[in-house]
């Protein structure tokens, strides 16, 4: 059911979201970059943060997609399980979360393995509003969600 913003990520679109690295299943995402040319990359540390909005935590604080958001937030997210059949593709907002609460909060729901990789906790907590989900498994449910 969706929310007051038409969107909800819960029961299977969330489960799939918060297993994927585990799963082997990491999602891309799309940016525009500051040369402003697309950009995509695999995140490990992807996951739900509220119902209509993802978190990545961001190794790097500067350069890369911390730094094309500050000129452009729109993002896109593709997660694909072709074992499944399942894909999702979600487009949002993008912002650096800037208070240490929140920053502490995504690096604690990102998968052991992504937190390993920096243990000081120098990254960067990213948050995706989410504006719309469409997907879902051929021959089964289909999402179709717009902020």
């Amino acid at each position: 059911m969706a929310t007051e913003s038409g969107i909800a990520l819960t029961g299977e679109i969330a489960e799939r979201i918060n297993s994927a690295l585990e799963n082997r299943k990491p999602l891309t995402v799309s940016y525009v970059g500051l040369d402003n040319r697309p950009h995509m990359s695999l995140r490990g540390s992807i996951h739900v943060h509220a119902v209509d909005q993802l978190a990545i935590w961001v190794r790097h604080s500067q350069g890369g997609i911390v730094e094309a958001i500050g000129s452009n937030p729109a993002i896109g997210l593709l997660y694909r399980d072709a074992d499944s059949r399942t894909t999702y593709v979600v487009s949002g907002r993008a912002r650096v979360a800037g208070d240490e609460d929140t920053r502490r909060a995504v690096f604690d729901a990102s998968p052991k393995v992504e937190q390993d990789h920096d243990p000081e906790r120098l990254g960067v907590a990213v948050l995706i509003d989410v504006d719309e989900v469409k997907g879902g498994t051929v021959g089964g449910a289909q999402v179709s969600m717009t902020r």
